[in-house]
């Protein structure tokens, strides 16, 4: 069995955010104050959670990565990681983090089966990181990256989103830590998710201004032919041979094409898309004594009725009603 939506595309990359809220406050994501997250009775249980990939993969999903709001906040995660990573058919586990209770939860989480980890970092400026994040916890990050780079994490990735006018700092030294601790820095491009209404198209700092100024302060890149490409990141690496560096640019290069994720939110809504304005409610039929066979198509119907791309890039688009730590990152 696979999930092909209408445009032939294949889907076996599932997202589940097992919570919406977190412990940051970055500008682009989520107000400073008075935010609101879900009832927690209403968030997805571990059981529940369980029960949906079991049945996600009898459908063809082999990938998962675990998101939130901040991920780590979800007591026991890596229960629900053990849980998961023993159901035959799954081949890959990440997480999304921002790391900032990492350096106490990544030997429980490897322990569990967790291997890849991707954790947010903006900048290695602390002022900065401040700035941007309005909490003071910069070290504590630092600690979680060189806790899975001494457990031996593989790979470790640093996502860092590209405000313009605020970052350009940022990017060439983000890519010398990346250089010389062994890690992958992508870049991503500031997207129309925030709760505040923020993004305009020019406040992006577009993939091409970046690879200019990482050829200017480091040296020459070349992309990576081989990359996959139902990946949401085009992959470069210098050509000096030290380090590589990815691109995720919803903006100026949207992948929608080769697009071959699902989310599922904390909540229990499947969305077929990031931007999506409209959810599949999962949560109902898991609950209320419906057979696997009722999830199975609602799965099936959610990816038929995938559209062809958010347009972005049109007069047509219109911003998902979620912000970003509603939907999962």
């Amino acid at each position: 069995m696979s999930l092909t939506d209408s445009f032939g595309r294949l889907h076996d990359n599932l997202r589940i955010s097992v919570t919406d809220r977190c412990n940051i406050r970055c500008f682009y994501c989520m107000p400073e104050h008075d935010v609101e997250f879900v009832p927690r009775a209403e968030i997805l249980s571990f059981e529940e959670i369980e029960r949906f990939v079991r049945i996600a993969v009898r459908l063809g999903v082999r990938k998962l990565r675990l998101t939130g709001g901040e991920p780590l906040l979800r007591r026991d995660l890596d229960v629900l990681i053990s849980k998961l990573s023993a159901i035959e058919g799954i081949e890959d586990i990440a997480l999304t983090t921002n790391g900032v209770t990492l350096a106490e939860l990544a030997k429980p989480l490897y322990d569990a089966g967790l291997r890849r980890i991707n954790i947010h970092l903006d900048t290695l400026d602390r002022g900065r990181f401040r700035q941007i994040t309005r909490r003071d916890d910069f070290d504590k990050v630092i600690a979680g990256i060189e806790a899975c780079l001494n457990l031996g994490y593989e790979p470790v990735k640093i996502n860092a989103v590209a405000v313009k006018g605020l970052v350009e700092p940022d990017i060439v030294p983000l890519a010398r830590y990346g250089r010389e601790r062994g890690v992958e820095i992508r870049y991503i491009e500031f997207m129309p998710l925030d709760a505040q209404n923020l993004w305009d198209r020019g406040r992006v700092l577009l993939q091409a201004d970046m690879v200019r100024m990482l050829e200017d302060g480091i040296g020459p890149l070349e992309e990576i032919p081989d990359a996959d490409p139902r990946a949401p990141a085009s992959e470069y690496r210098f050509t000096d041979g030290v380090g590589r560096v990815g691109f995720i640019s919803s903006v100026s290069r949207p992948f929608c094409l080769n697009c071959n994720r699902i989310r599922l939110t904390a909540d229990g809504k499947l969305r077929y898309c990031l931007f999506a304005l409209e959810e599949t409610d999962v949560k109902t039929a898991l609950r209320d004594g419906s057979g696997d066979e009722a999830v199975e198509e609602l799965i099936r119907s959610s990816v038929e009725a995938k559209w062809l791309g958010h347009e972005i890039n049109s007069a047509k688009f219109v911003a998902p009603p979620r912000p970003m730590y509603s939907i999962g990152g």
